[in-house]
């Protein structure tokens, strides 16, 4: 096989990844996925098919999620020599997702039209396994578009389907000779994915929220010089007079990670807070500890500085805020990534609501939460509102900010509720239940700025029903394909 021929799936994956923000070329990405679909046909087996779509997984990858270079970069000195590696392994780990899913549609069918099943299938267990990471599924980048309003239906991974089958059928229609039966199919693809969201402004309730957002770049977040410049700032910010004619808020919220003291070293500390909000509600990101158990949380304050509810975070991210297994490597005497000795964040009980009186309850949401549908679903009951409280820096100042923003209204979609997402480098907004930034606060940008609260649509189809579905549809009719596969075989 030439150079060529084996770069191609590189870098139509490449080309398919410019659907996800900033670059937001969904279009671009459904054409690339129909070519490399098609493409695929010169693989004779089904190991050579998984070769393929695992390169065109790897270039996708590798270009989507470039942005995981950036944690290495905040200490470039002593980190940043690991960045290549990471972008190289993370890719290189993902791919293995859809080479699997190329390789099971081979052995279904000689044809493409297995992959409508293996490839939103490989998704799935993506976004679950080894506690999960779906960040930049296909679904993601129909986020802005009409077609992204499924999601209040058929859910991330239902969209993913959709948009595989969608892809399939444009790489089966291209040896047709009608054009007019190409473009009775492409038209509506186009339209559907083109189109913003079709729904009037969202009503609006009377409830008033304040997202602060510092703009502390994470090289600097914990520098002792900068620490009173960043605190300082958001007591400003929390105490700043509103805007003649407006209504004062009912609630401020603060970022994940707010201050640099712990809860239990900050009781003068949340006093002062509570004073510049004038006794209004303060919802905060902290670090707390339990005897030798850490914990990243978000704290509700009363009038007093008092604490009245904690939320601790319960999905964690791997090898970044804990390493998996470690209190089972205690028990043989390796102590040193064990959560519960205070060796990395232990994970919260799970998730919960918080009860802001007038504003409704809440369902908080610390980061990387966000990117995970099923922990919504998850939820006790339903909520009013979500809050995603986040520290972005960690994610550079391009593509990753963007990604996770785009994370964040595909929950509000799916759940029909509005979200207050306030992070501390940007991007802060206030999302509409369609998904839709009514208000934000630009990436990089030190502001706050003061929001009324969208009204909830009614409970969604896919918040009551969740995942279970669609994945009992894909395993049987998987199985069931691969078993006539067999029986004709036989035959």
């Amino acid at each position: 096989m030439s150079l060529s021929r084996r770069l191609l799936p590189v870098v139509l994956g490449a080309l398919a990844a410019l659907g996800q923000a900033p670059f937001d070329l969904p279009l671009v990405m459904i054409a690339a996925m129909a070519v490399a679909i098609s493409a695929s046909a010169v693989a004779q087996t089904a190991w050579r098919a998984a070769v393929f779509g695992w390169s065109f997984g790897f270039g996708y990858f590798a270009v989507a999620l470039h942005w995981i270079v950036s944690p290495f970069l905040v200490d470039a000195a002593r980190h940043g020599w690991m960045a290549p590696f990471a972008v190289v392994l993370l890719a290189t780990g993902m791919a293995l997702f859809w080479g699997a899913a190329f390789w099971g549609a081979r052995r279904l069918s000689p044809g493409h039209w297995g992959l409508l099943l293996c490839w939103p299938l490989a998704e799935l267990v993506r976004a679950y396994i080894f506690t999960g990471f779906p960040w930049a599924s296909p679904a993601q980048a129909l986020v802005g578009s009409l077609a992204g309003q499924a999601l209040a239906w058929i859910g991330p991974h239902g969209l993913n389907m959709a948009v595989v089958g969608a892809a399939v059928a444009i790489a089966a229609l291209v040896g047709l000779r009608r054009l007019w039966i190409r473009w009775i199919f492409v038209v509506p693809v186009f339209v559907v994915v083109l189109l913003p969201p079709l729904a009037p402004p969202a009503p609006l309730t009377d409830n008033m929220v304040r997202l602060v957002q510092p703009n502390a770049p994470q090289h600097q977040k914990w520098d002792p010089l900068m620490i009173p410049v960043f605190y300082d700032r958001q007591l400003e910010y929390t105490a700043a007079p509103v805007v003649a004619g407006q209504q004062a808020p009912d609630a401020i919220l603060w970022p994940e990670t707010a201050i640099p003291w712990s809860l239990e070293r900050a009781d003068g500390v949340l006093e002062e807070i509570s004073a510049a909000a004038g006794g209004k509600t303060v919802v905060m990101g902290v670090q707390r500890s339990d005897k030798l158990s850490y914990y990243n949380s978000l704290v509700v304050l009363g009038p007093q500085g008092d604490v009245t509810q904690t939320y601790d975070k319960h999905h964690l991210v791997p090898f970044g805020e804990y390493i998996p297994f470690g209190d089972l490597a205690a028990r043989f005497g390796i102590t040193s990534f064990a959560p519960s000795l205070g060796n990395g964040f232990s994970s919260g009980p799970g998730a919960r609501l918080l009860d802001l009186g007038p504003l409704g309850r809440a369902l908080p949401l610390i980061c990387y939460e966000a990117v995970f549908a099923q922990d919504l679903n998850a939820a006790p009951a339903r909520a009013d509102f979500i809050i995603h409280a986040t520290n972005d820096a960690w994610f550079g100042t391009y593509a990753g900010p963007q990604q996770h923003l785009a994370q964040s209204r595909m929950r509000a979609i799916e759940q029909g509720l509005p979200v207050a997402r306030v992070a501390n480098t940007g991007i802060s907004a206030m999302i509409d239940p369609w998904g839709r930034s009514v208000t934000q606060i630009g990436l990089g940008q030190a502001g706050y700025v003061d929001a009324l609260v969208p009204e909830p649509r009614a409970a969604t189809f896919y918040g009551v029903t969740g995942d279970l579905p669609l994945a009992l549809i894909l395993l049987a009719s998987t199985i069931g394909a691969a078993l006539s596969r067999r029986i004709r075989g036989r035959k």
